[in-house]
């Protein structure tokens, strides 16, 4: 079968691999409909995270359960089912008070699972799902159903960028009435602008210098758009807001400047809620924090328990995260669609297998 692997930096390749099987009775085969390339992805994509030896790669993903071991009753085969981006036992203490990505034995696609055997990327034709009792997620439509109404793009999105955009609208305390900024116009950041709208937000202050983005975000809810960065666009957010700043803040890159960024947009007694993964060396300053009375939330995202939450509005069509897929490449040009990501050609890339 066919699957991507990243060799090194710029270095990803498609190439033949092992079907997929059965290694317990824990484990679940499905067959994939569609993945995609993450903004997360780049970091090693761009070898701000090191590749120190060839992996399959990829986390986001829809599919079509094959195979079934004999312990997973969440499921049956044929079920069209989402995956979450970190997979989750469901009984310890972290999953049972809702946050699965804390897991005792969390697992991540493309590492190796709690019995020592290697998990595949999500950018394959195929791929075993290990921790599958709690880690699929059946969507309750046929394959023909999920096909005839689009809803592909939109539940792919659930799988990762919209359960986390709503992560960051959560642990801010985001409500009916509130003035939120988004800072970051990836894929996350124009699912927060969704989140933050579907929670009440008033005001939704996208923070974007890409025109494409910009219209997106307006698209998925964003009231206004800011080009402004720093000072600057502290500046232009009280000259937009009557003089005022935000309730709360939406951090979704990952960087120092982000965070300062989000901090420095929010009023006293303000709130940041952050799921950008920390690269550049963000740090909370907690003189800051302190004086003006910010709280701060966030960080990796609990998919499954959001997933939950947020199926009935996609599927109702009151949820359309999947906008935020603005090209469909084959699998087998999945080079290309890393490409287009890096180069800003394309938001986000959906790989059809």
């Amino acid at each position: 079968m066919l699957a991507t692997v990243i060799h090194a930096a710029r270095d990803v390749r498609v190439e033949n691999r092992p079907v997929p099987v059965l290694r317990t009775g824990h484990d679940a085969v499905l067959r994939v409909l569609a993945a995609c390339v993450c903004g997360s992805d780049l970091w090693s994509y761009r070898g701000v995270a090191p590749t120190r030896s060839p992996h399959p790669i990829g986390h986001e993903l829809v599919g079509v359960v094959e195979e079934l071991g004999s312990e997973v009753t969440s499921a049956t085969v044929g079920d069209v089912v989402v995956v979450p981006f970190s997979l989750s036992c469901g009984r310890c203490q972290s999953c049972r008070a809702g946050f699965p990505s804390a897991c005792d034995v969390v697992t991540f696609f493309g590492s190796t699972d709690r019995d020592g055997h290697p998990v595949d990327g999500a950018q394959g034709e195929r791929v075993r799902i290990p921790l599958a009792q709690h880690s699929l997620f059946p969507v309750g439509r046929t394959e023909a159903e999920v096909e005839a109404a689009g809803l592909l793009p939109h539940l792919l999105a659930l799988s990762d960028v919209m359960s986390t955009g709503h992560h960051a609208a959560v642990s801010a305390g985001v409500g009916p009435g509130d003035t939120v900024v988004v800072v970051g116009d990836g894929a996350v950041g124009l699912c927060a602008v969704a989140a933050a709208r579907r929670l009440g937000a008033e005001r939704v202050v996208a923070m974007s210098r890409h025109d494409d983005r910009a219209a997106l975000a307006r698209e998925l809810g964003a009231t206004d758009v800011l080009a402004e960065r720093g000072d600057e666009g502290v500046a232009a957010l009280r000259a937009l807001l009557a003089g005022d700043l935000a309730d709360a803040a939406l951090e979704c890159v990952g960087t120092e400047e982000s965070m300062a960024q989000a901090l420095a947009s929010v009023r006293g007694g303000g709130r940041v809620g952050f799921v950008g993964v920390p690269h550049g060396g963000p740090t909370l300053p907690v003189r800051q924090l302190f004086g003006r009375n910010i709280t701060v939330g966030g960080g990796m995202a609990p998919a499954r328990t959001h997933m939950a939450t947020l199926l009935d509005d996609v599927l109702s069509g009151a949820l359309r995260p999947g906008l935020v897929f603005d090209a469909e490449m084959p699998l087998a040009d999945a080079a290309e669609a890393y490409a287009a990501m890096d180069e800003r050609r394309a938001t986000k890339v959906l790989l059809r297998p």
